[in-house]
């Protein structure tokens, strides 16, 4: 989704909890910053322990607290959108930190605490380590307990800690750190520090949120702020927003999840999902830590997807970001909140944990062959969907020797940093170098080779970061066209699409999947946006939905991964205040993964082949 692009602090302000600050000299095992050379790839590690063993803190817990701020990255000093730096990603000023003291950020009240400046505070992480420990103590203190070694005693200076001001976002902050803590975590970060968390499978098990209208899992934070269901003004009963009435738990009609991003704030989300004339959608996350807003309810339909098949069986989740500043909006507290979000409704409707019925906003199709220019590309190529589907217990990992029929895209995300334009006001501008889970498709065994082309679009396909014509993201499937050396070709918009898989790096992994291939005797098969019933389906009331197929076609011989098997369905919803209904029809489909974005093809024209 596309919302304003103005940003805003991630942290809003709340009644001052005031504590005297009184500055403590740095550390004498933690070197200042001007006294550093090249840091051991275990350095930062070991900062974290001498500066909770400084200021009284758990090593572990400041580690899980950390991960959860940053994942340990300190992304090279730059700040977050909330003003956030570092691994502790310690706001300044300007986004006020309300839990110690008015007025002032962490940063600020870090400085007091500690001796240090706020310079060294924003750009060495070992003085941002032991900016987040000094303020994580206060935290302690201000909650009247004592500094000490048990995780359990600290859930009060968490919840403080996170300077979230609604008390139930406070509670699933530091539920998340005691989840960290549970799991435990190891990981590489962007400095190429190499640090661990071991598993504490005893840490204090989360709390159950107080209950709400909301339809969310008890582990998270969540709120109900509704999308109006209005009559416009002056208009007849087909003109209304901005979702619509349907009965959706009864139907069975929910299949996908739907990732998007707001490109705008928390703030303006909210405020254009409660205009009646505009568009809807089921959950708003926020940025800064993952608190939720529901405003659809689950049995309605959103307006969402700028697909109406697609709104109509699917929920869709827009996360507070912009897709071309991911270490400003895509957080890791967001990430996990998300995860337990997309879990808790993918049991709720039985819907499979895949990339083809967990999808982002870029991989819908468009419904038309006039709809496909304009189809959105948020969340984009640096959302990480590895990490995502691993927080969702679902990670990607091989299931097939070296001659499957089947690859599924897995880069490993840290490292793998294609080039992309666009980032900034023109779209030949480059992008500022980062880890992207996307890989780039060619029409040869060379990287000088083309682009594959995606004639939908009608353009020959870019490098630019809204480009999805040649782009292949993690998770998603596809069959296997012809190896050669390094790289692996697959089926993908009717073509055959190549891309670097070299043996020592490799950018997927040897999966198994069903197939599907034009029936025999056929010398292609039409691929369709959307999978509408037969003409004979629809009642005498209601108006048949025309079966347009997309420009794209499946060449015989050339093979597509298999996702869902449904008959065609159209729902149907024109008069205000009355459930919509889905009419189904005989005619059968199967969702297939046809490009980057997911498609349609009649079962009559198909043959489906083992995984």
């Amino acid at each position: 989704m596309h919302l304003s692009a103005t940003r805003t602090g991630g942290v809003a302000a709340a009644a001052a909890l005031l504590l005297t600050l009184t500055p403590l000299a740095a550390s004498a095992d933690v070197p200042a910053p001007e006294a550093r050379t090249a840091p051991a790839a275990d350095s930062l590690q070991r900062t974290f322990r001498a500066a909770a063993d400084r200021y009284g803190v758990p090593a572990d817990l400041l580690l899980a607290v950390a991960y959860l701020q940053s994942r340990w990255d300190s992304h090279d000093g730059a700040p977050s959108v909330g003003g956030g730096y570092g691994p502790m990603h310690l706001t300044d000023a300007r986004t006020p930190w309300p839990r110690l003291a008015a007025g002032e950020g962490m940063l600020a009240q870090a400085a007091a605490l500690t001796g240090l400046s706020e310079e060294a505070l924003r750009t060495d992480p070992a003085a941002n380590v032991q900016g987040g420990a000094a303020l994580l103590a206060a935290a302690q203190q201000r909650a009247g307990r004592a500094a000490g070694a048990d995780p359990a005693r600290w859930r009060e200076a968490l919840a403080r800690f996170s300077g979230a001001e609604e008390p139930a976002a406070a509670r699933a902050y530091a539920d998340e750190v005691y989840a960290v803590l549970r799991e435990g975590q190891h990981r590489t970060n962007d400095d190429g520090q190499d640090l661990a968390l071991p598993a504490h499978r005893s840490a204090t098990p989360a709390a159950t949120a107080p209950t709400s209208p909301a339809e969310c899992p008890p582990t998270v934070s969540c709120e109900w702020i509704p999308a109006p269901y209005k009559k416009l003004d002056g208009s007849s009963d087909d003109d209304f927003g901005n979702h619509d009435l349907a009965d959706r738990d009864r139907d069975g009609s929910i299949d996908y999840i739907v990732v998007h991003d707001t490109e705008g704030s928390w703030k303006t989300a909210l405020r254009l999902v409660q205009k009646p004339d505009y568009v809807s959608w089921q959950y708003t996350l926020r940025s800064s830590d993952g608190h939720i807003a529901q405003h659809v309810p689950l049995k309605d339909v959103a307006w969402h997807a700028g697909n109406w098949y697609t709104n109509a069986t699917s929920v869709g989740l827009e996360h507070e970001g912009i897709l071309t500043a991911p270490d400003a909006w895509y957080t890791e507290a967001m990430y996990r909140s998300s995860a337990r979000l997309t879990r808790y409704l993918a049991e709720r409707y039985g819907i499979p944990l895949d990339r083809l019925h967990i999808i982002g906003h870029d991989n819908v199709p468009g419904a038309t062959p006039e709809a496909v220019r304009g189809m959105h590309t948020d969340p984009g190529p640096y959302w990480d969907w590895a990490h995502y589907f691993e927080l969702l217990g679902r990670p990607f990992v091989s299931t097939a020797g070296p001659d499957s029929a089947v690859v599924t895209v897995r880069p490993e995300y840290g490292s793998h940093r294609p080039p992309y334009t666009g980032c900034g006001k023109k779209s030949t501008e480059p992008c500022p170098e980062h880890a992207s889970g996307a890989v780039r498709l060619h029409t040869a065994p060379d990287a000088k080779a083309p682009l594959v082309k995606d004639i939908g679009r009608g353009k020959d396909s870019t490098i630019q970061v809204n480009d999805t014509g040649a782009r292949a993201s993690t998770g998603q499937s596809f069959a296997v066209a012809e190896r050669r050396g390094d790289w692996t070709a697959i089926w993908y918009l009717g073509q055959k699409a190549w891309f670097a898989n070299p043996a020592a790096r490799p950018t997927a992994v040897n999966t198994r999947a069903p197939l599907l291939t034009p029936r025999e005797g056929l010398t292609s098969v039409p691929v369709y946006g959307r999978a509408y019933p037969e003409e004979s389906a629809y009642p005498a009331d209601v108006p048949p939905q025309p079966v347009v197929p997309l420009a794209y076609r499946i060449p015989a011989g050339q093979r597509y991964v298999v996702g869902e098997r449904t008959p065609g369905a159209y729902f149907h919803a024109k008069e205000y205040g009355k459930p919509g209904r889905v009419i189904r029809g005989k005619e059968v489909y199967y969702e297939i993964q046809y490009g980057h974005r997911i498609g349609y093809v009649k079962e009559s024209d198909v043959r489906v082949l083992g995984g």
